[in-house]
């Protein structure tokens, strides 16, 4: 029988339905994934050993949580995806404010309700989906706002003292009853407004306007802040910290593999844009390392972070410089290029906060650091150290292509330029071919690598790299004063 089917209490009472709280429901959920090796949170990658086994742990301690981690660390989309935990459908008596359960009404007006009509009361069923609350704490929230408040209006209709609950406007956190209630940058609650919820995390009573109300609400309280000592904007007061039961915490992609896993599953890019566009593992390893590189920077605070958003509005533009290249150029199909990083920029000076080193420089030249210190540290995991190979009695890999250099050729690398165009441009260095082809590298790869080769030298200053407004040019400076001469 579809349980939907079922419309009055009388129905409910026979069908042999029996509620159970909040908690308890998670919990009976979360053990019968868990025998079944069933995931509870699809799509939340990095955190199978850390975050979630921990989540899980307070789940079935029936524990509210608190999720303590920097920005773009997915602590609002687990609190979103644990209504995946909670029952299908439950019951709850139509015509009430607060989702009242048909055997334990908590509002005066469900009472009222089952006194006059008995088992002929109107049964409705809600959705999981529906039963999830989620506010931003704002300094100026208010206790009303979370709690509810006296209605002047109601009052003075219905005749009825203010003392009377029946003249509440009830808050988000009582029309949550039996939901989840997620509450966002909690230390940017005021702390008058964090005392309001002692009592209702613990004893279960609610006071409005001076009057104390009894009405032990069935919700899962789910809190997220960045940890205190990383905010000046404010805290989370001691004995509501000491209230919240379990507090876990969360921290960013571990492994460059995770990060592009997570970057691949968030980017709102069309399957007709990625159809004509290539990107190369290599580059999808250089943008990743450029926020891991963003992480450790520092210009950039530590403190406040940088989202895993970064990669992906990173990832977003560049696939967006190569549409604009290949749509310039009327080419049917496109594949990355180093050059199209200098599209990334924008990305990346939008999502950090510098300190004052990193003001001094500017967002530009930092974002240029960025890039640059990605290139030097992948460019060891693909070529030897230009530095040692002239060190040792080895031949120098480089040797063909410092001499050609060093007799003042250059290289122009137009960032606009044809795919046909590009690679001609390669093949002109002399010794560019012949060493990435001695490093294994796939046939259609090659002239990603032949540019990258360029870009790594640079970085270990065996050639310099002027940047100008739509081209790069590759050349030794040293060369060129000795030529003048």
């Amino acid at each position: 029988m579809d349980i939907k089917n079922i419309t009055t209490l009388g129905a409910l009472k026979k069908s042999g339905y029996t509620s159970k709280s909040i908690k308890e429901e998670l919990r009976s959920n979360l053990i019968n994934n868990l025998r079944k090796d069933k995931t509870s949170y699809d799509g939340i990658l990095g955190f199978e050993n850390t975050v979630l086994p921990d989540l899980e742990r307070a789940i079935l301690s029936k524990h509210n949580i608190l999720f303590l981690g920097l920005r773009g660390q997915a602590k609002t989309r687990i609190a979103r995806l644990t209504t995946g935990l909670l029952d299908e459908y439950i019951p709850f008596i139509e015509g009430t404010e607060l989702n009242d359960d048909p055997f334990n009404p908590l509002s005066t007006t469900a009472q009222d309700i089952i006194a006059k009509d008995g088992d002929n009361t109107k049964i409705g069923w809600m959705h999981r989906d529906q039963r999830y609350v989620e506010k931003l704490a704002t300094p100026d929230v208010s206790i009303a706002d979370l709690v509810g408040d006296v209605d002047p209006i109601k009052a003075a209709s219905l005749k009825l003292p203010y003392s009377d609950p029946r003249v509440i406007h009830y808050g988000l956190i009582p029309r949550a009853h039996r939901s989840i209630f997620v509450l966002n940058e909690l230390p940017d609650l005021q702390a008058r407004i964090q005392v309001s919820l002692f009592n209702i995390l613990q004893e279960g009573d609610l006071q409005i306007r001076g009057f104390k109300l009894r009405m032990p609400l069935d919700i899962l309280f789910i809190f997220t802040a960045n940890p205190e000592d990383y905010t000046n904007r404010g805290s989370i007061i001691t004995p509501l910290k000491d209230r919240i039961e379990s507090q876990i915490l969360t921290h960013y992609p571990q492994t460059i593999e995770i990060a592009k896993q997570i970057t691949d599953q968030e980017i709102q890019i069309t399957d007709k844009v990625k159809e004509k566009i290539t990107i190369a593992d290599l580059h999808k390893d250089l943008l990743e390392s450029i926020v891991f590189e963003a992480r450790e920077s520092e210009f950039i605070d530590e403190k406040s972070g940088v989202s895993a958003r970064m990669s992906i509005s990173s990832m977003e533009n560049l696939y967006s410089a190569i549409e604009r290249r290949i749509l310039v150029n009327n080419e049917d199909k496109g594949t990355s290029r180093l050059s199209d990083f200098w599209g990334i920029i924008p990305s990346i000076t939008g999502k950090v906060e510098l300190v004052y080193e990193g003001e001094q420089e500017g967002p530009y030249n930092v974002a240029l650091h960025l890039i640059s210190g990605a290139i030097k540290k992948l460019f060891l995991e693909y070529f030897p150290h230009p530095e040692r190979s002239i060190k040792t009695d080895e031949k120098d890999p480089y040797g063909t292509l410092r001499a050609w250099f060093g007799a003042g050729n250059q290289i122009d690398l137009i960032n606009n330029e044809t795919q046909e165009g590009f690679i001609k441009d390669l093949m002109s260095v002399p010794g560019l071919e012949k060493l990435v082809k001695s490093r294994n590298i796939k046939h259609e790869l090659v002239p990603t690598f032949m540019e990258f080769v360029l870009h790594g030298l640079t970085e270990f200053e065996v050639i310099s790299k002027e940047i100008l407004q739509h081209q790069m040019v590759f050349k030794d400076p040293l060369a060129n004063i000795f030529k003048d001469m």
